[in-house]
């Protein structure tokens, strides 16, 4: 593991967030305020679909947390990344248990190469999955590395990359539960997704079982739209007839 000193510009908007004023005016403050914050970043290569991202753990003393982001590429020391940069993940450094400089030091590197751990396990599994995606959905798969997505997850994006079929609009993306990264590894999966529908399979299920699953779950779905729409059709045309019945009279 690396880990790397970052400049005060160095700081991050949540993207999960269901207040964007707030997270906003965080942000804000971390820029006129960087006396009261600080930002370490772990490098993770090598990975088989992402390449690199950078993790940023970026702290607050009146956030009371120590906040993860992701980025992608190799970001060195010194590096400026602005909040569009940041990909917010829901796994938090928790340092509070330490009773000094060297036991802080102990359970955050623990805490980091736990997450690197996951990093590098999603990034692997879902780059397991491009063929059988290909193949079972009989579409070309793109790699998509934007950090906002046209869909909603069902759950926590971990990394700012996605598998897309564009052509039969199905997105599949690794994902995780929000977990302190004192509590360990926090819980992974790989969410598919298809207009509304959408499900999270364990990472180490096998991607060709899951995508079945996955897509006789979409095509009944769409069946049942279909009934739907017919029953509304057929609602509609009856009360325009009923309608013209009554002018008529």
């Amino acid at each position: 593991m690396e880990f790397v000193g970052y400049s005060v510009d160095t700081y991050c908007k949540e993207t999960r967030m269901t207040d964007d004023h707030h997270a906003e005016e965080l942000l804000k403050r971390a820029l006129v305020e960087p006396g009261a914050s600080a930002a370490v970043a772990l490098k993770v290569g090598g990975l088989p679909l992402s390449e690199a991202v950078t993790v940023v753990f970026h702290g607050r003393r009146d956030l009371g947390t120590i906040q993860t982001y992701v980025a992608r590429g190799s970001h060195g020391a010194g590096a400026a990344l602005s909040p569009d940069d940041l990909l917010r993940v829901p796994c938090d450094l928790d340092l509070s248990e330490a009773e000094d400089r060297e036991e802080a030091e102990r359970l955050y590197a623990e805490q980091a190469a736990a997450l690197r751990d996951a990093l590098i396990g999603a990034d692997t599994v879902l780059d397991i999955w491009r063929a059988p995606l290909a193949d079972l959905a009989h579409a070309y798969v793109e790699i998509d590395t934007r950090l906002n997505l046209d869909v909603r997850l069902p759950a926590h994006r971990l990394l700012p990359t996605a598998l897309v079929a564009k052509d039969r609009q199905i997105v599949v993306a690794p994902v995780c539960g929000a977990r302190r990264l004192a509590e360990g590894r926090p819980p992974l999966g790989i969410a598919c997704l298809q207009q509304d529908v959408a499900r999270v399979y364990p990472l180490p299920d096998d991607p060709e079982t899951c995508l079945e699953d996955f897509l006789a779950l979409a095509a009944d779905h769409a069946r049942r739209m279909a009934g739907v729409l017919e029953r509304q059709e057929n609602s509609v045309a009856r009360f325009l007839e009923l309608s013209d019945f009554e002018e008529t009279g």
